[in-house]
């Protein structure tokens, strides 16, 4: 069960601001293929949440509720296998469809708003075999912690190899349209308490890391649930931290704002399946964020 500390003893959190401020001082100006360069640090400190000191949702800026449920959505979309607009729309989730366009999907030999079998939907749920049939890896991992709680295997990824290649080689061809950034999970239990570790490939750490913070402890909330344990820590650790070069001025302001207590975050509705969860069955309070940043530019 989930407890925070009530918001008056809870300790303002500067772990991602730090890392903010780490890659303007140490990245490296690099060019993407994205047409926009970037300050990239590889492989910086790993932040971790104690739950119980409230939920890890920036305050520096206010995510708004439209982006959080849409994150929250999103995860529990791959889960139960999406890959399409249409069946991430069906969770709530609609920032996908600039990248499930005809011109990004035809080239990758997919249909519009098909964003291929080497997505994070069709790895999670259904993850190609030698042995015949797909494998779904959130059914097996849950099946397994539930019965053998103490093993460190307790992993998941969501990269399938042959699916990622980019160079045009015979009779390969690319099968995704946007590589997975992030999604490789480590959940570990201790004394009853569960830790998830999540490993992220690229972080565009202005806009899509505060998404993945969400996403990644809402589902820690939702699993510890599902077995009955503490949803305890949860760990984000990022290869490639990377700023776009036009997201440092609202970077820099972001900067200059006091830290704040994070919220609390909880279930309002509780299911025993993983595959059962919503986004509308997580509820926010005591969120007190400084103004929203509207504008931040999006690379696509």
């Amino acid at each position: 069960m989930l407890e925070h500390l009530p918001i008056n003893q809870r300790t303002p959190d500067h772990q991602y601001k730090d890392l903010l401020r780490e890659i303007l001082e140490k990245g490296v100006r690099t060019g993407t293929q994205l047409e926009t360069d970037a300050l990239t640090l590889i492989g910086p400190k790993p932040m971790h949440f104690k739950l119980a000191n409230g939920f890890p949702m920036i305050t520096e800026r206010k995510i708004s509720e439209k982006m959080w449920t849409q994150a929250i959505g999103e995860i529990f979309a791959f889960i139960n296998g999406a890959r399409t607009l249409k069946q991430l729309e069906e969770f709530g989730c609609y920032w996908w469809a600039p990248w499930g366009v005809e011109r990004k999907t035809k080239k990758r030999g997919l249909a519009p708003g098909d964003l291929g079998p080497g997505s994070y939907g069709a790895a999670f749920h259904d993850f190609p075999t030698s042995e015949g049939p797909t494998h779904n890896q959130f059914k097996d991992i849950i099946e397994e912690m539930k019965v053998l709680p103490h093993l460190r295997t307790h992993f998941i990824t969501p990269w399938v190899p042959q699916y990622i290649a980019r160079r045009k080689r015979k009779g390969k061809t690319q099968k995704v349209v946007v590589c997975p950034c992030h999604g490789w999970i480590h959940f570990r239990i201790l004394d009853g308490k569960l830790t998830l570790h999540m490993f992220q490939r690229s972080g565009d750490v202005p806009v899509g890391v505060p998404a993945n913070m969400v996403q990644y402890a809402a589902l820690l909330i939702a699993v510890a649930q599902v077995l009955g344990v503490e949803p305890y820590e949860y760990v984000h650790t990022i290869s490639d931290a990377h700023i776009y070069v036009d997201q440092i001025s609202r970077v820099e302001e972001m900067l200059k704002r006091e830290d704040r207590a994070f919220p609390t975050m909880t279930l309002k509705k509780k299911h025993q399946d993983i595959f059962q969860y919503r986004a509308t069955d997580f509820e926010l309070s005591d969120y007190d964020p400084h103004p929203g940043i509207w504008d931040f530019p999006v690379s696509v």
